[in-house]
Order: C-alpha cells, then sequence, then structure tokens
C-alpha cells in the first residue's frame, strides 16, 4: 500500500525531509573537502610569498599574496556557507517535528533566505537551486528572490596584497624593510639562480593552482 501512495501521490513529507537532509550532508562535506584543499594550497603559496619577499622581488610576492588573500576570502564564504547548510538542516529538523503535529510541511522564511543566500555560491548552486524548487511545491517555500552578486573585488584586493607583503617583509627583517632586497656587490652563484628561479617557478605554480580551486 505504501508503495501504491509513493506511486500516486510521492514522496511523503518525511521521506522528502529525509533526502533533503541527506543532500545537505553531501554538500557540507564537498566545502569540507574544498576547504581543506585550499589550506594546503594557501599555505604553500604563503611560504612562497616568504621567499620571494626575501629575495627583494616584492613585485612577484605582491601577485601570489593577491592570490592568498583570495583564497582567505574564499575559505570565509566556504565556511559560511557550510554554517547555512547546517542551518537549514536544523530547520528541517524541526520540519520534521511539526510534521508529526500537523501531518505537513510548513511555510518557512527562515529557509527560503537561508538557500536564496546559498544559491549565490557557485559550488552548491546547482543543488540548492533544484532543493528550492522542490522546497516550493512541497509548500515550504515561495517563489525564490534572485539577488545579483558583486565579486568585484580587485581595488579592496591589491591593498590586502599590499598589507599582506608588508606584514611579512616587517617579519622577515624584524622591522627593517629597507635591507629586504638590498643590492650586494657579489655576483649571484649559478646556485642562486637555481634558487630563483625555482621560487619563480613555484610562485606560478601555486598562483595556478589556487586560481584553479577559486574558479572550481
Amino acid at each position: 500500500m505504501q508503495s501504491i501512495n509513493r506511486f500516486l501521490y510521492g514522496p511523503t513529507p518525511e521521506e522528502r525531509v529525509r533526502s533533503w537532509q541527506a543532500k545537505l550532508r553531501a554538500e557540507s562535506r564537498q566545502l569540507d573537502r574544498e576547504m581543506r584543499q585550499l589550506d594546503m594550497a594557501t599555505s604553500k603559496a604563503r611560504q612562497t610569498v616568504k621567499q620571494l619577499a626575501v629575495k627583494g622581488d616584492v613585485k612577484s610576492a605582491r601577485i601570489l599574496a593577491k592570490e592568498v588573500i583570495r583564497s582567505n576570502k574564499q575559505k570565509d564564504r566556504l565556511s559560511v556557507s557550510k554554517a547555512r547548510l547546517g542551518s537549514i538542516g536544523t530547520q528541517l529538523s524541526q520540519q520534521m517535528a511539526m510534521i508529526k503535529v500537523t501531518g505537513s510541511l510548513q511555510k518557512s522564511t527562515e529557509i527560503m533566505k537561508l538557500s536564496n543566500a546559498l544559491i549565490k555560491l557557485p559550488q552548491i548552486s546547482q543543488t540548492m537551486r533544484e532543493m528550492s524548487m522542490e522546497m516550493t511545491k512541497a509548500g515550504i517555500m515561495e517563489e525564490m528572490l534572485e539577488d545579483t552578486l558583486d565579486m568585484d573585488e580587485d581595488e579592496e584586493l591589491e591593498d590586502e596584497a599590499d598589507a599582506e607583503v608588508d606584514k611579512v617583509l616587517f617579519e622577515l627583517t624584524n622591522g627593517k624593510l629597507g635591507e629586504v632586497g638590498s643590492v650586494s656587490s657579489e655576483l649571484p652563484s649559478t646556485q642562486d639562480k637555481l634558487q630563483d628561479e625555482e621560487t619563480v617557478r613555484n610562485m606560478e605554480k601555486y598562483r595556478e593552482q589556487l586560481n584553479g580551486l577559486l574558479s572550481g
């Protein structure tokens, strides 16, 4: 009889809630993986920023520092989004309790607000759009409100990247910024040149790696 009802009327409210909660957990795990990847890539990039700074290649250090700042901002966004996923899960658990009392799902402005914010995150946008449509049909939400997201952070990033490199220079020279990259009277050895080339290669590698994670 239950299978016949499911065929005729679709999933029960309890089944719908469990399905949504499973999707939320899966997306939360995905965000955890992305944050771990960002942590590893950012840590390596930060070390290269220090190497470039101590060699006096401040221009390259600032370029890579900008990617580090972007990575930190993206991790913050992912962390906030994970918390929002958890909040929706909590709201759905409350819906499950209400089903036992009322026999149906109830409209929730909180779930709608959280879902609308999560749709802006590319990593989970598609899943949240699909869930939102399902929740709208189930009576939990009204039609989603589409907001445009301003992603133009270049000017702010430039300022923060400059501050990041200045901080690194300050730490590496015990506050004596002028000593970094000072011109030496000795010609650089072959070993020094090789190390410099390796540092530049690392900068490009970590920059590409961070860009890949941020655009994925």
